[in-house]
């Protein structure tokens, strides 16, 4: 649990990162938009570091909030580079309150300690659905501010979210491919090579998260869905793919109190 296993070092950077990302995300309204950005940079490479420190410090460690704090990192990452594109996007208040409990989340349970796999695959594997768990993320992200501008729109107010509506679904859309590409990739790395693959709940929930993308992906492309019908869908497939192993290890971590 939280401070036994965590380090000083590691322990004061997970601190400077929380609070940095409190910045933006408490006070978003009253900071400009320049200290609001220096505010978020410096949280992500607070971030960074965390990770880095949790994979590579003195006992590297990984486990369910691990895995969230990468995922939310990725998606900051994404929003780091949207902006550059689209600097009408606003989302910074939302992602900033994300990190913040990602980092904390992690901080509390940082898993248990990584061993040497008897499957040189196994990096690969982990890699690919970390990376999978991103893009989807920040599918959702774009979903929401989706629904939220479509919301505004019927109500005839301002959206706030300072992108157009359907730049918003093709980036949701295009997340979701490219996650889906990804979540093929590792499930191949694991069926394949057998890098940590076992048929049970974690591969389940995998499989049928695959199912509702793949769903999805027809379904827009064959029958045009998209608005509630299509969110709803990237929504329960999303789920399906936090159950897979977060919520799995989560049960095995928090509830059973195992390791393996």
């Amino acid at each position: 649990m939280i401070l036994s296993s965590a380090s000083p070092a590691g322990l004061a950077l997970t601190l400077a990162a929380a609070a940095a990302y409190a910045i933006p995300a408490a006070a978003a309204a009253r900071l400009s938009d320049p200290a609001a950005r220096l505010a978020l940079q410096v949280a992500w490479v607070l971030h960074a570091g965390v990770l880095a420190w949790s994979l590579f410090g003195d006992t590297p460690r990984f486990g369910f909030a691990p895995a969230l704090s990468v995922t939310a990192w990725l998606v900051l990452t994404v929003y780091a580079v949207e902006r550059q594109m689209f600097p009408q996007l606003r989302a910074r208040w939302a992602l900033a309150g994300l990190g913040a409990a990602a980092v904390l989340l992690a901080l509390a349970f940082p898993g248990t300690p990584l061993h040497v796999s008897a499957s040189p695959w196994l990096p690969l594997h982990w890699a690919l659905g970390i990376a999978s768990y991103g893009l989807f993320g920040a599918a959702v992200a774009h979903a929401w501010m989706m629904m939220r501008a479509e919301r505004h729109i019927r109500q005839a107010t301002d959206s706030h979210s300072g992108v157009p509506l359907l730049t918003l679904e093709r980036l949701t859309f295009r997340f979701a491919t490219g996650g889906f590409v990804l979540l093929s990739a590792t499930l191949l790395a694991g069926a394949i090579f057998g890098a940590g693959w076992r048929w049970d709940h974690k591969s389940l929930f995998s499989v049928l998260a695959w199912l509702a993308f793949a769903l999805l992906l027809v379904g827009r492309a064959r029958f045009g869905w998209r608005g509630r019908k299509a969110v709803r869908i990237l929504y329960i497939g999303s789920l399906l793919l936090l159950l897979a192993y977060v919520g799995s290890r989560f049960v095995l971590e928090v509830v059973l109190g195992r390791t393996e």
